[in-house]
């Protein structure tokens, strides 16, 4: 799977290509084909102007995701929108980090297009548990050893 990293507005993104790898197996491990992955991190304004052109949507998001897959047997192609701006605010909001806030919202794209939505309170729940569960994994295997 092709996954591109795009910077309309600068933030610090480590270990790409772990996490592109961490992104290829949360595809095979929901058994879903992709194809190509495109995130484009940007400012709170490009979203918005975003949100209005294509969704008619008339507020500020943190995350938009395309799945411009031909039909749903085709592999996924998608292009994930994340805005810089509300993912600070949201790690203060949250009482995270930046990292922290990121990656979910990372994983969270990634997640609607392997078939995970959010629009009743059931299917949150559902999105927030795994969004903790690809948080919880990919931290995990971060972290170092314990020097004796």
């Amino acid at each position: 799977m092709d996954i591109s990293f795009s910077f309309e507005n600068r933030i610090t993104l480590q270990n790409r290509v772990r996490l592109k790898q961490f992104l290829s197996k949360l595809f095979n491990n929901e058994k879903v084909a992709a194809e190509s992955l495109s995130y484009v991190f940007c400012s709170d304004t490009f979203l918005l102007r975003i949100n209005q052109e294509y969704l008619q949507h008339n507020y500020y998001t943190d995350i938009i995701t395309f799945d411009l897959s031909n039909d749903k047997h085709s592999p996924v192609v998608g292009e994930i929108y994340i805005s810089v701006d509300t993912v600070r605010d949201n790690a203060i909001r949250f009482h995270s980090t930046i990292e922290k806030e990121l990656h979910r919202v990372i994983f969270h794209g990634a997640l609607h297009l392997c078939g995970y939505k959010d629009k009743t309170k059931k299917e949150k729940i559902e999105m927030t548990k795994m969004e903790d569960r690809c948080l919880s994994e990919y931290f995990k295997k971060q972290q170092r050893p314990a020097q004796t």
